[in-house]
């Protein structure tokens, strides 16, 4: 029997629960990225995707949304450094480039991103229109033959 792992298809979206409900038990191991990320849920309709970028300054992140999927990709400068040339005995931190792209579900908006401490924090918000909201529906007490005449 095969296999099939659906952890590239759950770690990049974001709004899509329903879809991450119904694969989240058929998972597999998940594969290194990076840098590395969280996806969380902050509150109703909310989220927020921390991402790990030491070494990164906000000159270097770049953050955009185009047709439903955020992109967010990093470029350290090191022609801007100034001072003397170092020369590295252990380099444990990476400042390769990078570029994570994450899809977005319908009506999901990014309300801001921050850098704090290493960590950047992309803030995302459900915003339903109204006309897409689930309504109630009165229900008259009425004539059936009327209502089947009109259908008709």
């Amino acid at each position: 029997m095969r296999n099939y792992d659906f952890t590239p298809l759950l770690r990049n979206s974001v709004g899509f629960d329903r879809m991450a409900r119904l694969l989240d038990t058929v998972g597999g191991d998940p594969r290194p990225s990076y840098p590395p990320y969280n996806i969380e849920k902050t509150g109703d309709g909310a989220y927020r995707i921390t991402m790990a970028v030491a070494g990164f300054a906000e000159s270097d992140l770049d953050v955009q949304l185009e047709d439903n999927q955020l992109t967010i990709s990093g470029r350290v400068n090191n022609s801007a450094k100034d001072g003397p040339e170092i020369h590295f005995l252990h380099r444990g931190i990476a400042e390769r480039a990078f570029t994570q792209r994450f899809n977005l579900a319908d009506y999901i908006e990014v309300g801001g991103a921050s850098l704090v401490n290493g960590l950047l924090h992309v803030h995302l918000q459900r915003e339903v229109p109204e006309s897409m909201k689930p309504r109630s529906i009165a229900i008259k007490n009425g004539d059936v033959h009327a209502v089947a005449d009109k259908a008709a």
